[in-house]
């Protein structure tokens, strides 16, 4: 069994062995993949959301959450190790709408990412984005296969919590709690 690297909220990946996988869950939020199939290397990034909306400086931290930082580092990591930026094909996952009724980050994370691929010229191969499901992927940068499968298969209203309703009491002899004296 090969290298599984696991990759969370402002993380990435780069790798160019045969049996390495780069995986991470999403919600809202966006992994992009990008392969170089010349140089056989490839690499995930996962972001929240696609750029800073203040202008406040941030740590280097916080800028990897945003896509425009993230992808730009994940192009460089994989410039480092032999890719090519004009051979560079992109999966794009992610960008659900995790919750009925809140703003459609998943739908301008998703925007966001295809707009920096398709203004960067890099060729896109998948698109799995929207819905209401949180999705799994699994990408094998040595070969540039990439698998998405929904984690979560209900609906966001039924994710809710419900409770069971209470048993219904039984009945049980008198009780008085507080006697009044004298009677």
């Amino acid at each position: 069994m090969g290298a599984r690297i696991q990759i969370v909220q402002g993380g990435h990946a780069v790798g160019n062995q045969p049996d390495t996988v780069i995986a991470t869950l999403l919600g809202s939020c966006i992994a992009v993949c990008l392969h170089d199939a010349q140089a056989h290397v490839g690499g995930m990034n996962h972001f929240l959301l696609g750029e800073p909306e203040n202008t406040k400086p941030l740590s280097p931290a916080d800028l990897q959450c945003y896509g425009i930082h993230a992808m730009e580092l994940l192009i460089n990591a994989m410039m480092a190790v032999g890719a090519k930026r004009d051979r560079l094909r992109a999966h794009i996952y992610g960008g659900a709408n995790m919750i009925a009724g809140m703003s459609a980050i998943g739908r301008r994370n998703a925007e966001f990412a295809r707009s920096f691929v398709e203004m960067e010229q890099i060729a896109i191969g998948r698109i799995d984005v929207g819905g209401t499901n949180a999705r799994r992927v699994e990408f094998m940068p040595y070969e540039g296969r990439a698998r998405a499968m929904a984690a979560v298969e209900a609906d966001p209203i039924s994710r809710q919590r419900t409770m069971a309703p209470l048993p219904t009491p039984r009945p049980a002899g008198d009780l008085e709690l507080f006697s009044p004296q004298g009677r």
